[in-house]
């Protein structure tokens, strides 16, 4: 481990539970009207009131603060990425037991650090004949308490980048990566310019670009039904659910003033955990845990969205290549039939060299919150002495 790496607590000044508290205090919602409460208009006037008033004056973040910092490990860490400077990344590191896997886990929006709270004691315990993980899992640079740039121009080479050193200060030379969301992205392009370390990825999430589609669903010749099901699906969230996209990936700044109003972002952020999640029965505790881990956020909510832009807009070419067969990096994936992109088998296997894949019949985008048994079954699976990735895990155990 290199010197830069620090212990870190949560603790979010009281200036800043007070200045949350006193603009919920002061917000304004809309008249009712009949549909005010109809999920197809978007997030709801009820629940949204619900919401705001116990985050103003019951939500006790004091005791939130205190379970995360009780279960999750965190730390600090300065990386330098190329043409950026250095930055300091927050980041979840808990060891399993001797020989076990190191693995990087990358979150995507609206997630952070906290979807591994589930899944990090499953992880790191050995039970059975799957393997143990020593589980990395950062906050994004301008996501969580990372540090965010201050230049333009930092795209998904430089979000892959900063992940990749934080392993290679932790002295992980040899890793497997898990994501979903932005985590595909990213993870792909780790696998992509760092296959010397990244040995392996699995998938949670497999993005189809929306150009594609209409091909995707005429050349998948009469798919089995949770196939079918899953294109269903993503026709449905490319059609109707891709607005956010939009606006964050085309005026990112413009969104970021309505952001810094907490009224906003847990509108913004509650319709995601609504609509994108398989009926997962969230409490008002849960919402505003993962809420307020952005209205907390170092670089402030808005920062969070500017990856939207900088991918569409700075070395796209590059970028796209994450969508080229890789076949030095081998691929595993779990898909659940309530993400947003659910394609057919024949379309990931172009991805790579395919060592694990199964479909669920439940679960949503979250995987690692929703589904946190199945999850860690699949990865164990998938390195176990009899999976696909089983070579992978005798080479870089520790």
């Amino acid at each position: 481990m290199v010197s830069s790496i620090k212990p870190f607590k949560i603790s979010i000044p009281d200036s800043a539970l007070r200045t949350l508290q006193g603009k919920l205090a002061v917000s304004s919602f809309p008249d009712e009207v009949d549909f005010s409460d109809n999920w197809s208009y978007g997030t709801t006037l009820t629940d949204i009131k619900r919401l705001a008033r116990y985050w103003q004056s019951g939500f006790d973040w004091r005791a939130r603060e205190k379970m995360l910092n009780e279960k999750l490990p965190q730390f600090t860490t300065k990386v330098e990425v190329d043409g950026f400077g250095e930055l300091e990344m927050h980041f979840v590191h808990q060891r399993g037991e001797e020989g076990g896997i190191p693995l990087l886990f990358c979150h995507g929006w609206p997630g952070s650090f906290l979807e591994v709270l589930k899944i990090l004691p499953l992880l790191t315990e050995k039970k059975g004949t799957g393997p143990s993980f020593h589980v990395v899992a950062p906050s994004l640079p301008n996501f969580g308490f990372s540090e965010g740039p201050k230049q333009p121009g930092f795209g998904i080479p430089q979000y892959a980048e900063a992940i990749h050193k934080v392993m290679m200060d932790l002295g992980y030379d040899k890793y497997v990566t898990q994501g979903g969301d932005w985590g595909f992205e990213i993870t792909r392009f780790v696998a992509l310019k760092y296959p010397t370390h990244c040995l392996a990825t699995h998938l949670n999430f497999i993005e189809v670009p929306p150009e594609v589609l209409s091909s995707l669903i005429a050349s998948t010749a009469s798919p089995i039904p949770l196939e079918k099901e899953g294109l269903e699906r993503t026709k449905w969230f490319l059609d109707e659910g891709y607005g956010y996209n939009d606006l964050q990936r085309t005026c990112p700044s413009t969104l970021g003033f309505g952001l810094r109003d907490p009224l906003f972002l847990l509108s913004w952020i509650y319709e995601k955990l609504h609509d994108w999640t398989d009926s997962y029965p969230w409490t008002d505790d849960e919402i505003l845990t993962w809420i307020s881990i952005y209205q907390f956020s170092r670089a402030g909510p808005e920062a969070s969205v500017r990856i939207y832009y900088e991918r569409n807009h700075i070395h796209l070419e590059e970028t796209m290549r994450v969508h080229e067969f890789n076949a030095d990096v081998k691929l595993g994936y779990s898909l659940f039939p309530k993400d947003l992109c659910v394609p057919p088998d024949n379309f990931v296997k172009r991805l790579g060299e395919v060592v694990f894949g199964r479909r669920h019949k439940s679960g949503g985008h979250f995987a690692a919150y929703e589904r946190p048994e199945w999850l860690v079954e699949d990865l164990k699976e998938m390195f176990d002495e009899k999976g696909g990735a089983q070579d992978i895990g005798k080479k870089i155990s520790c």
